[in-house]
């Protein structure tokens, strides 16, 4: 029961980190499922003399590294698979989940070479690799949904250091989901709570409606996302932000398009 206790709390996290590695919360999930097996089945699979959430997450990545979980549940070969497939064999697979570990998921380059099990100027170097693929990334347009004035401006900002463009910032509900259509965006980055009242994630589930998309929420509440009721968002940015998770963000999303 207490371990139940200690690793409770981060498992909605975990669950965020699969869904962004892997693309999908299906995916992510199956693996999270795994991780969880591991530990029930017999709890020295987590591994002792660490911290519950870097022991959590380090299982996790045993099993990721060893296991072809996604594989085995996805054999239809769709055409989207395969574009995956393909730009996942472009990036270094170790490099970009370093930099998910240190800018999404906030774990320190110890903590994070303990997870990956390598060393300290591996992982410095790895995160070296990944911030240049970043850079290398094609421009796309990008539609953000923001009522505050001051975060829209820093998500411009960011959004366009990146190479990327910003062709609509909306406020409501509504004005998002026109200029969606109006624009069509290769990316939406989305907070909850709008101007007039209205909601972020309804503008989504809308555009989602008509637009196949990738989407990045930004908030100040996680936990109305974070729900473990399905669909959850793949990419979830926590506000108050730093830019460079925002772009670890907007990266990830746009791989898997």
């Amino acid at each position: 029961m207490a371990l139940a206790h200690a690793i409770a709390e981060y498992l909605p996290y975990l669950r965020r980190y699969a869904r962004a590695l892997c693309g999908t919360q299906e995916s992510g999930d199956t693996y999270v499922r795994a991780c969880l097996e591991a530990i029930v089945a017999d709890v020295s699979a987590l591994p002792a003399g660490l911290q519950p959430r870097v022991g959590l997450y380090k299982l996790f990545h045993v099993i990721w590294n060893s296991t072809d979980l996604d594989l085995a549940q996805q054999q239809t070969g769709t055409y989207a698979q395969a574009a995956v497939e393909r730009q996942l064999h472009r990036l270094t697979p170790t490099s970009r989940q370093a930099l998910l570990l240190t800018a999404m998921e906030g774990f320190s380059v110890a903590e994070t070479a303990h997870i990956l099990a390598k060393s300290e100027p591996e992982i410095s170097s790895m995160l070296r690799t990944a911030l240049e693929e970043i850079t290398r990334q094609p421009s796309t347009r990008v539609l953000i949904i923001e009522d505050e004035p001051i975060i829209s401006l820093d998500l411009q900002s960011i959004v366009r250091e990146m190479g990327h463009r910003v062709v609509a910032v909306a406020t409501t509900r509504d004005e998002a989901v026109n200029a969606a259509r109006r624009v069509q965006p290769g990316l939406v980055l989305a907070d909850i709570k709008l101007a007039d009242g209205s909601s972020g994630i309804d503008a989504v589930r809308q555009i989602l409606a008509e637009h196949t998309v990738p989407i990045v929420f930004i908030t100040a509440y996680p936990e109305r996302l974070l729900t473990g009721e399905r669909p959850e968002p793949t990419f979830l940015v926590t506000k108050p932000f730093v830019p460079e998770t925002v772009r670890v963000a907007i990266s990830q999303a746009l791989l898997f398009t």
